[in-house]
């Protein structure tokens, strides 16, 4: 099953990000569950997209005026969620932000 690993953190989580994975991406990959992923540049750098009655609306900055904010993500493969919160647990941004773990929808085979 696919699970999208979402990293956030605060400012002050940003000097984290640049430390690296101290070795954990190392160690999914010789796992083979990471499929994909990658780092997000600042918040401050966004750009938000809605359309509302046809009109097309933009603001500069993330969606969600929150501390937290969403600054990478992980695609893995995994057996099951118990797996994905074992993988999300040894991320080392598990111990100064937060990790989301979302499954990603995938339709029945033969659908869609």
């Amino acid at each position: 099953m696919k699970y999208l690993l979402m990293i956030a953190g605060d400012e002050t989580a940003e000097a984290h990000a640049n430390d690296g994975c101290g070795g954990w991406s190392e160690e999914m990959e010789q796992r083979g569950v990471v499929e994909g992923g990658a780092g997000l540049r600042p918040p401050s750098e966004a750009t938000t997209v809605r359309v509302r009655n046809d009109e097309l609306l933009l603001t500069d900055g993330p969606f969600a005026e929150t501390k937290e904010q969403i600054g990478g993500f992980v695609l893995i493969n995994c057996a099951d969620l118990d797996e994905a919160i074992e993988i999300a647990a040894k991320h080392p941004a598990a111990g100064y932000g937060t990790i989301e773990i979302r499954p990603v929808f995938e339709p029945p085979p033969g659908v869609g």
